[in-house]
């Protein structure tokens, strides 16, 4: 079999002939971001021959050019029966992502709508039980005292026992006289039992709530007699290198192996992160009994090792919506292997568990009639709106642009990465805050925005996005009907390359807004109501907490409204489900929420395109509707 060698890592594995070069990477562990899922559309692959050849007759977006200087992307690269060697090019923004460990996003909901102490109750109890001796001829089994004994204090409900808790009850029992303690599933037709232990261990009781998101994966360790917050842990889905969203990961998963990859990935994330957070509580993780998991419907699948390829067909039908109660050995979540993984309720093919989450945090899902909107900003963005008596929600692809994809220079935010820039009137020249203030590395999302909001303003680029080739700057560079803007120079970058953005560049950054403005228009006017008519505006999600709203506005993502409508959720879905971790009333309140939202398929809605084409634009085609951005954009340029 041909070897191949990853330089400069020198690592080196045997393959078949006719593997993809990028399958011989992941099974070497050798990292190569694949935003696209392997479709070759997004060119992130590229990787250069050293030595050896391979099959690559499909090029994808490379131009052939590129080929004779040895260059190829792995993604639509074979390997023939030859060995050999390949570079791999230093992957941006791959480490130091810019997450919060702490409670932080908590805060930011309304104390109000947090449980309140009366209303913690957890899925999952460690109760203490003095269980009665057995006697000679009293016909009782130590499962049956069990089960006499919790009937005693939590009423006559069957109990039941998996073979696992059985093989643990005679020594328990008799350790300690009778005295142990019980973890307790408590569902309305039964008490199921997860664990006993001899003695008192009550003070062992944690649960862990887990958002899965699209880019990344948050995880908050709680103590459950007293709902506490002990640590909280963030880091990127190790799944992004297959794919940075949901079609994307959709794409990869078509093969069985590559559906097992992303299962493992995600898996990997998630049991990484509860390590840590155990780390941090001083605890094993066997004394996790109880888990809340909430994720968009694609994420679900991928972790459950379902197969996602039906919701993005036609009628976009997912293999399930409302999960049922899975064990933790079941899924591969290291916790107490037989704990009950509760996961959040999805509503459609775009709309998941993480936005039902999310609502727990809004006035959504109270008793109010103001009419309000949820927006979840990242890959996939969800909007919701409504009030008491109605709940209506879509989902739009805004794609990976505000992550970074399909940006030449686009990264996540991470150390390096640029995240605000302002723009000189007169000479066009830009001034740029980084991550940690290191030597610039990309742009994120929040630094594209923040860079198209200042070209607009003043006067550098059109309402199309294009570069003005009536005044003179040494910033631009007009390259036929390409136009190209510095944002740094190579000797001011941490690579030594100039850090720049492209017309083309800009147009993808223009889409992703634009489908999220329309799908939001296009709710409201199926409502017969415009966006004066709301009474908040809810933006969540990671990327949501970080976004400078002033510069939001000016390109036409979020509406032309006063800065008090808005309110920042920050991480709502992982918030949400640390609500429902601890509280059945609110267990409750999410499954009712999602029983009663009514899901709205975009791709089906021919009313879409014409908002979204009305969006193409900074900030947009009708005026009227960011009357105060052109109005500031005015003051800026002195007109």
């Amino acid at each position: 079999m041909p070897i191949v060698t990853f330089l400069p890592s020198k690592t080196t594995i045997d393959v078949t002939v006719g593997t993809e070069l990028l399958d011989a990477a992941r099974m070497a562990g050798v990292e190569i971001d694949s935003p696209c899922g392997g479709k070759g559309t997004c060119g992130k692959c590229t990787v250069r021959m050293i030595s050896g050849k391979v099959d690559y007759e499909d090029l994808g977006v490379l131009p052939p050019s590129a080929v004779i200087d040895g260059f190829v992307l792995a993604c639509k690269t074979k390997i023939l029966s030859e060995d050999i060697s390949v570079e791999i090019p230093q992957q941006v923004g791959r480490t130091n992502g810019k997450f919060g460990d702490s409670c932080a996003d908590a805060d930011l909901v309304r104390h109000e709508l947090l449980p309140r102490v009366w209303q913690y109750d957890p899925l999952a109890v460690k109760w203490l039980l003095n269980v009665a001796p057995p006697e000679l001829n009293d016909g009782l089994s130590d499962l049956d005292r069990i089960t006499l004994a919790i009937q005693h204090d939590w009423g006559k409900k069957a109990v039941n026992y998996p073979l696992s808790v059985i093989q643990q009850a005679a020594d328990a029992l008799r350790e300690e006289n009778g005295l142990i303690t019980a973890t307790i599933i408590r569902r309305p037709d039964c008490y199921h039992i997860i664990d006993i232990t001899s003695g008192d261990t009550t003070t062992k009781s944690y649960g862990i709530a887990i958002d899965i998101g699209t880019t990344t994966i948050a995880v908050q360790l709680v103590y459950l007699p007293l709902s506490k917050i002990v640590a909280t842990k963030s880091d990127y889905n190790d799944q992004v290198d297959c794919g940075l969203d949901v079609i994307s990961r959709i794409n990869y998963a078509r093969r069985p192996e590559r559906l097992k990859e992303l299962q493992d990935r995600v898996l990997q994330t998630i049991n990484r992160l509860i390590l840590q957070t155990c780390e941090v509580g001083k605890i094993s993780p066997a004394d996790l009994c109880n888990a809340v998991v909430s994720g968009n419907t694609t994420m679900v699948h991928l972790l459950l090792g379902l197969q996602p390829e039906y919701i993005r067909l036609d009628p976009y039908t997912p293999t399930v919506l409302d999960v049922p109660y899975i064990s933790a050995e079941d899924i591969g979540i290291n916790i107490n292997p037989k704990s009950w993984i509760y996961v959040s309720p999805n509503v459609g093919s775009y709309v998941g568990g993480d936005i039902t989450a999310g609502l727990l945090c809004t006035d959504l899902v109270t008793d109010t009639e103001e009419v309000n909107l949820f927006i979840d900003i990242g890959t996939n963005g969800e909007i919701v709106v409504g009030n008491s008596e109605f709940l209506m929600t879509c989902a739009c692809s805004a794609g990976p642009a505000f992550e970074g994809g399909g940006i030449e220079y686009g990264m996540r935010a991470a150390r390096g990465a640029i995240e605000r820039v302002q723009v000189d009137v007169e000479s066009g020249l830009a001034i740029v805050e980084t991550i940690d203030n290191a030597p610039a590395v990309g742009v994120c999302g929040s630094g594209m925005i923040s860079l198209l909001a200042e070209l607009f303003l003043t006067g550098w680029i059109d309402a199309a996005g294009k570069f003005d080739r009536t005044r003179e700057s040494a910033a631009i560079e007009i390259d036929g009907r390409a136009g190209y803007y510095t944002i740094v120079t190579a000797d001011e970058s941490s690579h030594g390359k100039a850090i720049r953005i492209s017309e083309i560049d800009i147009e993808n950054i223009v889409r992703a807004k634009a489908a999220i403005y329309s799908a939001c228009a296009l709710m409201l006017e199926q409502l017969g109501m415009d966006f004066d008519d709301l009474s908040t505006v809810y933006i969540a999600g990671g990327f949501g907490r970080f976004l400078d709203l002033e510069k939001a506005k000016i390109i036409g993502l979020v509406p032309d409204l006063p800065k008090e409508k808005f309110v920042y959720l920050g991480n709502s879905s992982l918030v949400g489900s640390y609500m429902v971790l601890i509280s059945d009333e609110f267990r409750i309140k999410q499954i009712e929420t999602a029983k009663r939202m009514t899901y709205m398929e975009l791709s089906t809605d021919p009313s879409y395109m014409d908002q979204y084409t009305g969006a193409l634009f900074l900030p947009h085609t009708d005026p009227n509707r960011f009357s105060n951005v052109l109005a500031a954009k005015k003051k800026r340029c002195g007109q």
